[in-house]
């Protein structure tokens, strides 16, 4: 299991030129709406925010932290087992399974492969 963190921020250009450009992260990959960086051994994904999270698994926490898995579905069973609600989605990007902690911080898992195929793919277009 790898790590990362995802941002969600309101202020988008101005968090991803302080991660780029002040902390000299390096960029593996982007979209519009997000990038991606290298965080020593882990990944922080910046993420635009198009509103204030004022409900749910966000309101008042506005990062999420992620969990890079072989098989997401596989963990979303054993968290169902033992009860905890779980959000599993399949994406042309790859498959995400979001959850809270105890304390209703926001967690997801995500699939490795996917997220390796998108720093590949970034490599790729630079």
């Amino acid at each position: 299991m790898q790590a990362g963190l995802v941002l969600y921020t309101l202020d988008y250009d101005a968090c991803v030129a302080f991660y780029r450009e002040v902390l000299g992260l390096p960029v593996l990959f982007s979209t519009p709406d997000l990038v991606c960086f290298r965080w020593g051994q882990a990944s922080l994904m910046v993420e635009r925010e198009d509103e204030p999270a004022t409900r749910g698994a966000r309101a008042g926490h506005p990062s999420c932290i992620r969990f890079l898995v072989d098989d997401v579905l596989a963990h979303t069973a054993q968290l169902r087992r033992q009860g905890i609600e779980v959000d599993y989605q399949e994406h042309d990007w790859g498959t995400v399974a979001k959850f809270e902690d105890p304390d209703g911080n926001l967690c997801a898992f995500k699939d490795l492969a996917g997220f390796e195929r998108q720093v590949r793919d970034a490599g790729q277009t630079r």
